[in-house]
């Protein structure tokens, strides 16, 4: 890819698309998987990227591009850092594909277009094609795609795929919206048996739970070459417009950034006018913050396994820059801690799958309570603060002991609670260290709940008066429901790296 300096911005050229729907459920994590592989096929080198803060759908980019695929989110990084992302994590590739989120124009609060799949498109300005569930519908496709065309006059809507469509309407559908939109067809997709991702109640089922998924893909991608202008399609990506933006440090390859994750994953790419969101993202703080990094290399326990698997990659990235060793650990399968550990982590995913595997790790469970009411610091977020807890019930409806850090227990509800975007302020002095971590923009997506949600900070609804307190915070404990992005707020990953290098000077994490 192609760059040039212009003061402190960079332009680039990144060959970019994004696939967006009308709805959820349209089929864009499918396609996207499905196109994914046509490129890996042709050899071509591509990065993905998810819109907004989903963990799965990534995890499926993944399993198709055999390298991390990573978020891309305004509400959470603002426009310049959003961009500044874009390019860094396209580094050394020939093409970036983006899955959108839900709707196309359904953003915060469900009544903004706030980082919303066109907000993303807007502030990187790439070219859109729109997926249409064409099932059930002829003429009135040309009605449905001009509605979308032309309710924000930006939208950047360049072409349409025909999703469910059989291969006899085709021709006389791409003839009429091309000839009355002035829009490119770009090919259809019909209905192909086995290749079909289930759901569950966060969401898609995990990529190693589908069967044979690595065929289903290829069988996908054999079709997509069929019904597809695959050649329109990438030369729409390298029409997209030079990207404009400022680097957040020193320019690496996505070779070497590669590189320094040497562990290969199995599981896993508005107008942001908000003042609160503004401020969050300050490109020039967040690089000051960005400049620190640990003085000694810091061995960082990791729960990573099945119960233990979302996890925003850039987030990783971010503690390795930071002078981390993320050493990967199973509370399901392992019998002890990784030895000479100056921190946890233990983020979200599936544990409430998983309670009796965990209740039955009982070294595993006592040495992490050990260790955290030892003074090791620990950053726990959703599925991982849900493990601390005394107690944990099932999907049986039965209750499973935990590592018992935090009294109390967490149960199902019987439906979303705190769903969402939040911005976190601070209630409790001397968190990790910190005074005030000032506005950090996070999310929640759970079904449980606990007697014991934490008070350290409160959050707060965008665009609504709703509100709660939250997370358990202590000298060296950051532990609630909140998930964080760290480049939203990169002072709590470096706070919760002080305390750590300040755990291992203390000659603790050899004891």
């Amino acid at each position: 890819m192609r760059s040039k300096q212009e003061g402190n911005d960079v332009l680039k050229t990144i060959p970019r698309i994004m696939l967006a729907a009308g709805a959820s459920g349209s089929g864009k994590t499918l396609l996207t998987c499905g196109l994914l592989q046509v490129l890996v096929n042709r050899r071509i080198k591509t990065v993905s990227f998810k819109c907004g803060p989903d963990y799965i759908d990534p995890m499926f980019h993944t399993q198709v591009i055999g390298t991390k695929s990573r978020n891309l989110d305004t509400f959470f990084t603002g426009e310049e850092i959003t961009r500044s992302l874009l390019a860094k994590n396209s580094a050394d590739c020939e093409m970036a594909v983006m899955e959108g989120v839900m709707g196309f124009y359904d953003g915060v609060a469900g009544t903004t277009t706030q980082a919303s799949a066109y907000d993303l498109a807007r502030v990187t300005d790439t070219p859109v094609i729109l997926i249409v569930n064409s099932k059930g519908m002829s003429v009135s496709l040309a009605a449905y795609i001009k509605g979308f065309m032309e309710y924000k006059k930006d939208s950047r809507i360049k072409g349409v795929i025909f999703n469910q469509m059989s291969p006899m309407l085709y021709p006389r559908m791409k003839k009429l919206v091309e000839e009355e939109l002035g829009i490119k067809a770009l090919g259809y997709v019909p209905k192909v048996e086995d290749c079909v991702i289930e759901s569950r109640h966060l969401g898609l089922v995990l990529p190693e739970e589908i069967p044979e998924l690595k065929q289903r893909l290829l069988k996908l991608a054999d079709v997509l070459e069929g019904s597809l202008d695959i050649e329109a399609i990438i030369q729409l990506a390298k029409e997209a417009p030079e990207l404009s933006y400022e680097p957040l440090e020193e320019e690496k390859t996505r070779a070497s950034i590669m590189a320094s994750e040497p562990e290969k994953c199995t599981q896993n790419s508005v107008a942001l006018s908000a003042p609160e969101n503004t401020k969050q993202s300050s490109l020039s703080s967040v690089k000051e913050v960005l400049k620190w990094k640990s003085s000694k290399k810091l061995r960082i326990g990791l729960a990573k396994d099945e119960a233990f698997c979302f996890f925003y990659e850039d987030n990783l990235d971010l503690l390795r820059a930071m002078g981390a060793e993320l050493v990967p650990f199973s509370p399901i399968h392992d019998a002890h801690l990784p030895e000479n550990l100056d921190g946890l982590l233990l983020y979200g995913g599936y544990p409430e799958l998983n309670t009796q595997a965990l209740e039955e790790n009982k070294f595993m469970r006592e040495e992490i309570a050990e260790a955290i009411k030892g003074g090791m610091p620990c950053l726990a977020e959703c599925g991982g603060f849900m493990y601390l807890h005394d107690q944990m019930e099932g999907m049986d409806g039965k209750f499973y002991q935990m590592t018992g850090v935090i009294p109390g227990k967490v149960w199902r509800t019987p439906k979303l609670t705190r769903f969402g975007y939040i911005t976190l302020t601070q209630n409790e002095p001397l968190v990790l260290g910190e005074t005030d971590f000032g506005s950090s923009p996070a999310h929640e997506f759970h079904y449980f709940d606990s007697e014991n949600c934490g008070t350290a900070f409160h959050a707060s609804k965008p665009q609504s008066k709703r509100g709660w307190d939250c997370i358990h915070g202590s000298d060296r404990l950051l532990a609630g429901f909140p998930h964080l992005y760290y480049y939203a707020n990169p002072k709590i990953p470096q706070a919760f790296l002080k305390k750590c290098l300040e755990y291992r000077l203390s000659g603790r994490s050899n004891d």
